[in-house]
Parts: C-alpha cells; structure tokens; sequence
C-alpha cells in the first residue's frame, strides 16, 4: 500500500501499539506475534483505516543487524542504527521539553516487509510528510516511518536508484528493535479501504510475511568478508577530476561569483570475485562505526543502499531540534606523537578553517529561520572517527512549531559540507560537472516518528547491486586553496573504509 495515493486530509480510524507480554527468545516472540495476529483477523475493528502495531519484549539484547542477517533476502529490507554520543553533550536535552520522559529508544532497528510504504517519482512534498504523518501518533512512538530522499530531487533519476524513486520510506512489516540489555520483536498492518487495501488484505499479507521470518539468529562474524575486489572504475576518473576542481576553483576565486565552496563527489564501481551480501559488509563496517550512523534501504526488487556515515542532519525531540557541522578530513595517526601533530594541522590550517566555517555558519543561519534561538557548542573541536578526522561543531534550537519536519528538511538539506555555498549556485555548478547520479548519496537517511524524527546525512555510503558489485560514492568540499590532487586523496581515504573491509584487514582500533 503506497500511503502517497491516499487523502492526506483524512484522518486515519486508529493508530495504536498493543505490547504483550515479556518472553525469553525471538522464537517464543514470532509464536506469541502469529497468535496475536489471528486474533486481530478474528475480532476486527470496525473501521476503515488504521495502523496496529503489536510488539513483544524480549529479556536479552540481540544484535538487531545479526537478526536481519537470519532473514529472507528477496524481502525489502530497512536498517537503522543511532550513533553513540556519549562522547558529546547533548544540546538537546536543554531544548526538547521532554519532561523527563522516560520512552526508551532503540540502539538499533530492523525490519523486513512493508506495512504501508511512501515513494513518487516527484519530490518529496508538504503533502508527502502529511500523507507520512496520517500513519504517526506521539502515542505510539515506535510506529516509524524509516528511508530516505535524493540528494537532488529534480534530477533525471538512473537505472540503479529507479526503484528508490525521489524518496522512499517505509513502516515495516516485521520489526526487531534491539535496546540496551533487551530486544523487541514486533509486526505491523495498516490498512486504508480507500486504496481497496482492507484490513483483512493487510493481514495476510502479514501473515504471509511471518512464514518467512527466522528465529535461528547466529551472531555475525564482525570480520572481512574476505571478498576480492577485481576491478575499480572511477567515475570521474583522476584525468577527469583535476581538470574538474581547478574549474571550480576559477569560478570560486571569480569576484562576480557568489561561490564560496562546492562539493564534487566521485562514484567508484568495484566489480568482485562474489556477490556481496550487503548486511554481513554493513556489521563489518559497523565495528569501525561506533560513532557513526549505520543504514540499510532496500525496496522491493531493489539494490541495497547502505552506510556508516558519521553526519547527522537533524535530530528533533517535541520542541527542540540540533544539527551539526561536518568539514575538513585528516587521517589518523600511527602514533599519539603523530595523532598530535595531525590534530594540530587541522585545527590551525587555514583553509580547512574556511571549509569549515562556511559550513557552520551556514547551518547557523537556517536554523534561525525555524528556531527562536540557536546556540553553537563547541565554535571548532576534532571528532576523530576510526580511519579519519573532521573539524566538528554542535548546533541546536528551540523550534516554534513541531508539528512538521518539511520546515526543518527544506532549511537544513542539502548542507554545505554536502553541496557548497551557496546552495543553489552550488548544486547547479554540481549538476553541470557531475556525469553520474547522486541518488540518495549525500540525502537524508533517517526516519520520522510521532514523538521524534533523526536523519543522518548519506554519505560513506555504497549501493550494493546482486551480480553487479557496487558503487562506492565519496565527496570532497573545494574551496579557495584546495589542491586538486590532496582532494583525490581524500577521496580514496574516504572509501578506503569499504574497500579494505571487503578484503583481508581487521577492523581499526582507534588511538585513545
């Protein structure tokens, strides 16, 4: 059922979570859930519409991404798991108005099947996030709606990303949510006579669904899929990417050009020895993505589309809403001696200053387009990931309505540290100079729920085709003093995550 093709005017009947009681293993989960399912189908609601989500604790922690893994691969598939930011304050909290809310979030979410779905082929309208909405409630805040949007949304959609459409989101048939020391296992119908998708339909095709869930969960092996790789293919190539950026740099350093900064990003076409199975490389890249968002979208028939990227875009909780600058790429030392002297650089170098400062201010100002205040916290600190370092702020504000995401997706997407500024001079310089299709690399991945909504930005992203290897997609931000060729080197430090994860390397273990 595509909830696009509703009336998103018409409320629906109901939208509800009914929690059963605790068990001890998924197993005994899906035998409680088929139960409680047949009695659904046998006393119906009397109404036309409506979302039921029905879910089961279960008292151990289970690896959501392992559960996934155990699962049908012909299914569509969603994954999304939150970064840890234990390491930062959460500016956040002073702005939510949660009133020490206890909801418990998921560490990570997965899910198989497709409860209701939302896609087009035209970009993602106001219309769209109502239709998306009608399925929504505070009251049940783990009834999401988890996917993504193109990075461009008026340009020509390729062969690989036409199943993705402009954006693509999904509520999921069959859930396991893994929590900190517990799990969740849940199913979902939703149902709308209206799109002569009946309640009774929903269930079958639910019903249909659990058959194929699997219980037997083996914890997968967090090292190298010990895939080879047999060959590369850069889209640009290094011939072409120089002459790229030096063309951007003259239009950059041209006193009649508003631009300041443009992001050329690089498509890398690997082809290897097996098919990649794209969850079994997203657990692998998982290790190294502790702080990080993970992400897996794949609708039916679909390639996968998954990352580890380390950007978010937004994170809203009622009232309060935070964001977040990204710029500036370093490697990580070999050595504390040399870790110092690579920290030092960045934050002292000038034009990584001007990259980063351009995306933070930038930021700054749309927020108070939507917010009463913003505060920014820190101005410049280093956020060092497993292979790489950024420069790295904070933002956050107190939103005046919260009611609606399209107000905070059209003011934040896409970022500076994505496309350039200003936006629209850069995304059209983007669409002149770039030969492939973006697609939903450099979007926002994340989902939209009743209480809450967080979109991470795709980047660090792969789109993993059955037969076909996959395309590896990285950027770089070009701004006044950048060098063509440290900007190609960036690029292969970007995808070296994915690259050496597929063969033969263990996992980084990051400097203290």
């Amino acid at each position: 059922m595509n909830g696009c093709e509703a009336d998103h005017k018409a409320p629906l009947g109901t939208v509800e979570t009914r929690t059963l009681s605790t068990v001890s293993s998924p197993a005994a989960a899906t035998e409680r859930l088929i139960t409680a399912v047949s009695d659904l189908k046998s006393q119906p609601p009397p109404i036309s519409s409506g979302i039921v989500r029905l879910q089961v604790p279960i008292e151990q922690q289970i690896g959501a991404i392992d559960w996934l893994h155990a699962q049908n691969e012909v299914l569509p598939r969603s994954f999304f798991s939150r970064r840890s930011d234990t390491v930062r304050p959460d500016l956040l909290q002073d702005f939510s108005n949660d009133n020490g809310s206890s909801d418990r979030n998921p560490v990570s979410v997965a899910g198989i099947g497709s409860a209701v779905f939302f896609r087009d082929l035209d970009p993602f309208s106001h219309d769209d996030l109502r239709s998306i909405r009608r399925f929504l409630s505070s009251k049940s805040p783990l009834i999401r709606a988890y996917g993504g949007l193109r990075f461009d949304p008026n340009g020509k959609i390729a062969v690989e990303w036409e199943h993705f459409g402009s954006f693509y989101f999904t509520v999921p048939q069959v859930e396991f949510d893994e929590f900190e020391g517990s799990s969740m296992q849940a199913v979902t119908v939703a149902w709308d006579n209206e799109l002569s998708w009946t309640l009774e339909n929903a269930i079958e095709a639910l019903q249909e669904t659990m058959l194929q869930v699997s219980s037997v969960i083996m914890r997968l092996r967090r090292e190298s899929l010990g895939v080879s790789i047999l060959s590369k293919n850069h889209v640009p190539s290094e011939g072409a990417y120089y002459p790229a950026v030096n063309s951007a740099l003259e239009i950059i350093k041209d006193k009649k050009s508003p631009l300041s900064k443009v992001v050329l990003a690089r498509s890398s076409r690997i082809i290897t020895d097996t098919d990649i199975d794209p969850i079994a490389w997203l657990a692998r890249l998982q290790c190294e993505g502790q702080d990080a968002y993970q992400f897996c979208l794949q609708p039916p028939s679909a390639p996968a589309f998954i990352g580890n990227t380390p950007e978010r875009l937004f994170h809203r909780k009622h009232l309060g809403v935070c964001s977040e600058a990204l710029a500036a790429t370093r490697p990580r030392g070999d050595s504390r001696v040399r870790e110092l002297e690579i920290e030092r650089d960045l934050l002292t170098s000038p034009k990584d200053d001007l990259e980063f400062s351009i995306v933070r201010e930038n930021i700054r100002e749309k927020l108070k387009t939507i917010c009463d205040r913003v505060v920014v916290e820190p101005q410049k600190s280093v956020r060092k990931l497993a292979r790489v370092q950024h420069l790295y702020s904070q933002l956050a504000g107190q939103l005046r309505r919260e009611d609606d995401e399209f107000d905070i997706l059209t003011a934040l997407h896409p970022t500076p540290a994505v496309c350039g500024c200003p936006v629209e001079e850069a995304r059209l310089l983007i669409k002149q100079i770039e030969s492939f299709d973006r697609g939903m690399y450099a979007g926002p991945i994340g989902f939209f729920g009743g209480g809450e909504s967080e979109f991470s930005v795709g980047i660090r992203s792969a789109l993993v085709e059955k037969g076909l290897g996959a395309l590896i997609y990285a950027g770089t931000g070009i701004v006044s003093g950048s060098n063509p060729s440290s900007e190609w080197n960036e690029l292969e430090l970007k995808i070296s995550q994915f690259t050496k994860s597929l063969e033969h390397e263990s996992a980084l273990q990051p400097i203290n």
